[in-house]
């Protein structure tokens, strides 16, 4: 059994920031939570600044990491990016997958995530030849979050069609494992780990016959595990939806099983009424990416009306145009302001919780995302004296961090009890940028 405790210069409870806080931490879990700690005890771990919950980016496709910058050139919409993205994952193989995920993790660690949701579709080589290994690309996923530190959920995807029953494109071939059933086949030989676990995802109504659908719903179910699906992230999918199915994409998952509480719905950008309500209704949840929605000009959802419906919110970097849950929280809200010209929508407290307990809840790790006895020793600390952060007063620490703090603020990140990063440095992958630049250098050639 291995012990530690910390002292927090302040620390936010959930509700409030609280100075003074001495946390004891036993196995990877907190086992209390003592504030009112004017000096810290003896022996005891010092961070200051203000400490949170780890944040969990509940939605990431790793190798898009490499489309940052490049990807900025000239103009286009959604659906020319994507040529972009796909030749990027035509070069991917298991080892070069390996050293870029483990680089954009320690970023994430860098950045105080804690917990990544990985939508990982590439699976088979170029072509759709299986690896000696089916299952080697989600492998090599799991084994660069542990070299960086972090939790993963690895949301193996089914990705079977080029649109609503189209054979995939070339480059779509190394994605589909052919069938639902064969995907089923597949992702069941997958383990979980201390620090792995295994979810599901439906790559979209586009990428999955509907008659499908219900199979990796079931999957899903039988091990009572995430299910993550892009949902209406473009009016295409909703128009081609309503031609071929005659209802929204939301409907037909509905009809088939597809909604619930362990659904999350990535994007749900352009939404009817109803189908605001059925996702609400169901208790399926709502993962925003506004810097990804924004960067790939794909619009502003209905953030509001989803949590209003019932839908819990948490947040993902997706195509990490930025690695910054603090800017994906504020953006929501901003976002917000500029469609109805009001503020005020979230309260700080409201965002930091879609930016930690409730993307993990989202990811299938409930136990994480409060400081609090029994739950994971999982925390990340920002400083309260940078140039962003210096002035305001410690307990308006939650509107510092959602406002006014970014990812460069970030000094100590604590995963399971154990420091990955410390006054800036990641312990694992000393030299991070290093790390990013090799892994793209090898992986453009």
């Amino acid at each position: 059994m291995t012990s530690k405790t910390y002292w927090l210069e302040h620390a936010w409870l959930g509700t409030h920031v609280e100075p003074g806080v001495t946390l004891e931490v036993r196995d990877g879990r907190i086992t209390a939570v003592r504030p009112d700690a004017d000096t810290p005890p003896s022996g005891a771990e010092v961070l200051r600044g203000l400490t949170l919950p780890g944040l969990a980016n509940a939605h990431s496709h790793a190798f898009h990491r490499a489309l940052r910058g490049t990807a900025q050139v000239g103009s286009g919409t959604f659906w020319t990016w994507r040529e972009v993205m796909y030749a990027t994952a035509a070069r991917l193989t298991p080892d070069t997958y390996h050293a870029l995920a483990r680089a954009v993790y320690a970023e994430m660690a860098l950045a105080g995530v804690t917990a990544v949701g990985e939508f990982h579709y590439v699976h088979h080589a170029p072509g759709g030849t299986h690896y000696a290994d089916p299952n080697a690309m989600g492998e090599a996923l799991i084994a660069a979050a542990a070299e960086a530190g972090i939790r993963i959920t690895l949301l193996d995807t089914a990705y079977l069609s080029s649109g609503f029953g189209q054979p995939p494109t070339a480059h779509q071939l190394r994605f589909s494992d052919g069938t639902a059933d064969s995907w089923a086949e597949r992702c069941s030989v997958l383990k979980e780990r201390d620090h792995a676990r295994i979810g599901a995802a439906v790559h979209s109504v586009r990428a999955v016959p509907a008659d499908q659908l219900a199979t990796v719903a079931r999957w899903a179910e039988e091990r009572r595990a995430p299910l993550h699906v892009h949902l209406s992230e473009q009016t295409a999918e909703n128009e081609a939806c309503l031609e071929i199915h005659g209802c929204t994409p939301t409907q037909l998952l509905a009809l088939h099983g597809v909604l619930g509480p362990r659904t999350t719905g990535v994007h749900n950008t352009h939404l009817t009424a109803e189908d605001i309500s059925l996702i609400g209704g169901s208790g399926t949840g709502t993962c925003m990416c506004p810097t990804t929605e924004r960067d790939l000009a794909d619009g502003i959802g209905p953030a509001v009306a989803l949590q209003n419906e019932g839908s819990p919110l948490s947040l993902g970097s997706d195509s990490h145009a930025v690695i910054d849950l603090f800017e994906e929280a504020r953006a929501m809200e901003l976002n917000e302001r500029l469609r109805t010209r009001t503020r005020g929508h979230w309260t700080a407290a409201a965002l930091l919780r879609a930016a930690s307990a409730d993307g993990h809840a989202a990811l299938g790790w409930a136990d994480a995302g409060a400081l609090e006895p029994g739950a994971l020793a999982d925390f990340t600390t920002i400083a309260l004296d940078s140039v962003r952060t210096a002035g305001p007063l410690p307990r308006l620490g939650a509107e510092t961090a959602v406002f006014a703090a970014s990812a460069a603020d970030v000094s100590h990140t604590v995963v399971a009890g154990r420091h990955v990063v410390r006054d800036g440095t990641h312990s694992l992958v000393p030299d991070v940028p290093r790390a990013l630049a090799d892994a793209l250098a090898v992986l453009r050639g």
